[in-house]
């Protein structure tokens, strides 16, 4: 399954659409105005699915990941001096990224590679597509995708 992000200037506050390979809205991301980074998903039908919520007091980037209203787990930076690492607390995942943090991704100790991201270069705003190999993971490797925005856009400001 491949995935569509195209984030909009300004949109952290605002909505956009994930799209799938056909141009159809799979998902809608909306941001809420919140100490720290809080992302909301939304299905194709509107009805909340998740939502990835940073958490500021901490030494090293963390977001908590909900699904619907249920706690799933927390994806943390890893300290490294060259290529960016995240893991997740909740499941075996781990995400490592390129020198120049363009892509990533996401492999499973028990599963392998669950998806692949990739930064597509010669955009106004950030655009990554998102190939995801079981589509019962595309909303963990969304969630994945909306944190390491979140922390490149915080680490920037």
């Amino acid at each position: 399954m491949r995935l569509l992000f195209k984030q909009r200037f300004f949109s952290w506050f605002d909505s956009y659409d994930i799209y799938d390979e056909d141009g159809n809205t799979v998902f809608t991301v909306e941001g809420k105005l919140a100490w720290g980074h809080c992302l909301h998903i939304l299905n194709a039908m509107g009805d909340h699915i998740g939502t990835v919520q940073q958490r500021v007091l901490s030494f090293l980037p963390k977001f908590e990941l909900y699904i619907g209203k249920l706690y799933y787990g927390c994806i943390r930076k890893e300290f490294t001096f060259f290529t960016p690492r995240f893991t997740l607390e909740c499941s075996d995942w781990e995400v490592n990224g390129s020198f120049m943090e363009w892509d990533y991704t996401i492999d499973s100790a028990s599963c392998g590679c669950i998806a692949t991201i990739t930064k597509e270069l010669f955009h106004w705003t950030d655009t990554y597509v998102i190939d995801v190999a079981d589509p019962k993971d595309a909303l963990g490797a969304l969630m994945v995708v909306l944190a390491i925005d979140a922390e490149k856009c915080s680490r920037n400001n």
